[in-house]
């Protein structure tokens, strides 16, 4: 059968606009489900101001046996931008159920200016989980700024001797140029796609230990571009994990991410190829 040019013109023109009101619908989806996450999140926002409360450490008598260390280190949450522990109430209870026996979250003050002060004080309460648990390494998980912060502390102070997976949720690892506006506020600064702290995580980071797994959404409006949101850098041994149909707050709260970053924690090389990482993951 022989196809005309205005055949061919005809079907163009068809199918565009159906991809068009394709995209323009999954939009609408993820923009009304990020709306009802964010009503959620501010009823529960208040419970997670005050700092999660730390279990003391068990005092064993000097000469008591030396039990084998758990095969899971423990999992450290780390909030985003303006927001605290309460945003991971949904996926800590995810992690719990399926084995992970110490979960904690370290909550930032909304008035930190600098990421680089805020790795070091992720540094330190890292330090003090080792310390309390006998474990070597850990596990976070960062949402948007907090994975940023992970990452300087993993990548520039030492950090993958201690960080064992970081997985980062809508992370501007790039940089982001949403709300151009927001710029009043210095740590904003910091995660424009030309600051100093962007700009240092693109430096040399020869032999860094720590695996990195990225979430990274199509329909993610805080990130600009989205695929800022990859860790793109050839010294890092890092996974970028493709999400189709939510957006940035939906990431720490739909149950298919869960699983997929239960999935990359328990994975003894979270580099290695899994169903999320060859295909993406369609979650809507």
């Amino acid at each position: 059968m022989t196809v005309t040019k205005v055949q061919v013109v005809r079907l163009c023109g068809a199918l565009l606009p159906a991809r068009l009101a394709g995209i323009s619908v999954a939009l609408l989806k993820a923009t009304a489900l990020e709306l009802a996450i964010l009503a959620g999140h501010l009823l529960l926002y208040p419970s997670g101001i005050v700092q999660e409360r730390r279990p003391a450490p068990r005092l064993a008598p000097p000469d008591a046996p030396r039990l084998p260390a758990r095969d899971k280190p423990p999992v450290l949450l780390l909030h985003g931008f303006i927001d605290n522990r309460s945003v991971f109430v949904l996926l800590r209870r995810s992690l719990a159920q399926h084995g992970r026996q110490h979960v904690e979250s370290l909550n930032y003050s909304p008035l930190t200016c600098d990421i680089r002060l805020a790795a070091e004080l992720l540094g330190r309460h890292v330090e003090e989980i080792c310390e309390r648990t006998g474990q070597q390494r850990v596990d976070i998980v960062g949402h948007s700024l907090g994975g940023l912060i992970a990452r300087y502390y993993a990548q520039r102070l030492g950090g993958d001797a201690r960080v064992r997976t970081l997985v980062t949720l809508g992370t501007p690892h790039g940089g982001t140029r949403v709300v151009p506006l927001a710029d009043a506020h210095p740590i904003v600064r910091q995660m424009r796609p030309g600051s100093d702290v962007v700009a240092e995580l693109r430096e040399p980071a020869p032999g860094c230990r720590t695996q990195f797994v990225s979430f990274w959404s199509e329909l993610d409006q805080i990130m600009d571009p989205v695929e800022t949101a990859c860790v793109d850098h050839p010294d890092l041994s890092a996974q970028n994990v493709r999400v189709s149909g939510i957006g940035h707050l939906a990431l720490p709260v739909h149950p298919a991410v869960a699983s997929a970053i239960r999935q990359a924690l328990d994975l003894a090389d979270p580099a290695a190829d899994t169903p999320a990482s060859a295909d993406g993951l369609t979650v809507a």
